[in-house]
């Protein structure tokens, strides 16, 4: 299960996101906005919480540049959050840092450029090996600060 959610800026690109990935068959649960004015801190926080106890595997967070989502999304504990706006930058997020969140911008890349980015996110697994250590130590640096 994939959690999805966005703010009012980015509600289309979440709506064709969610057909695409469905299409491919994957399982969304989408936690809004439909279309209400709403804040990016709090839609973040509803998406990180559905990865955070396992409910979904991992999460996408839409806002107008996908900064705001992005800074918000790494504020909580466990998170590991990044914006993408490219194929290399989403296919390396996963393999190298374990990102669990990938955010977008829906005012600065355009629909069909998401929906690919999502499907690259999701299909992609971590390297681990060397790349493990590094994930630790920005574990230690969240526990320690």
């Amino acid at each position: 299960m994939i959690a999805i959610g966005c703010d009012h800026a980015g509600v289309e690109m979440k709506k064709e996101v969610i057909k695409a990935l469905t299409d491919k068959g994957y399982e969304l649960k989408d936690m809004g906005t439909d279309g209400e004015p709403c804040d990016y801190p709090n839609m973040a926080k509803a998406v990180c919480a559905l990865v955070n106890s396992g409910e979904c595997e991992k999460g996408i967070l839409i806002c107008g540049t996908g900064i705001g989502m992005s800074i918000a999304a790494n504020k909580i504990k466990g998170i590991r959050a990044a914006l993408c706006s490219d194929s290399f930058s989403a296919k390396y997020t996963r393999l190298h840092n374990d990102a669990n969140i990938m955010c977008m911008g829906a005012r600065t890349i355009g629909i069909g450029l998401a929906c690919e980015l999502a499907e690259i996110f999701l299909s992609t697994d971590f390297e681990g090996g060397r790349h493990q250590r590094r994930i630790n130590l920005i574990a230690d640096i969240e526990n320690n600060n």
